[in-house]
């Protein structure tokens, strides 16, 4: 009874040191790629406004909500009052997503399964749509 009780209590240590480990091992990487995901997006913005394709501009790029990572947009040749906006965001929403798989730039983004917003606004700043792309759209 009493070497169960020893090898218990060593399996129970055992495995406390094992989930101490990984806990501070894995608390470790995400601090790590938070400041790498916040220098970024410090970059991004320096470079802002940048035209990124005809006819678009990204205005800025902010962190928002946990593992949210928000891209503002202009669409420079649309006014929202004469504009098909439905059509724009559809067509918009399945070029996001097939660039976001592809794009080597949201690689840390994609392996710390962050959430994409791209807001877009109108030639005249006012807000036409968002388009949210979850982690698993773009893995």
């Amino acid at each position: 009874m009493r070497k169960q009780n020893i090898l218990f209590l060593t399996i129970i240590v055992i495995a406390l040191g094992v989930v101490a480990y990984f806990y501070f091992f894995l608390a470790e990487n995400t601090e790590e790629a938070t400041a790498e995901i916040t220098e970024l997006v410090a970059k991004y913005n320096k470079n802002c406004p940048l035209t990124i394709q005809e006819g678009i501009r990204l205005e800025s790029v902010g962190l928002h909500e946990e593992r949210t990572v928000q891209y503002n947009l202009t669409l420079l040749n649309v006014v929202k009052e004469t504009a098909e906006v439905n059509v724009i965001k559809t067509e918009i929403e399945k070029s996001l997503i097939s660039t976001a798989k592809a794009n080597q730039g949201l690689q840390v983004f994609r392996d710390n399964d962050y959430t994409l917003i791209y807001s877009y606004g109108d030639k005249n700043k006012t807000f036409l749509f968002n388009v949210k792309i979850l982690p698993d759209q773009y893995k």
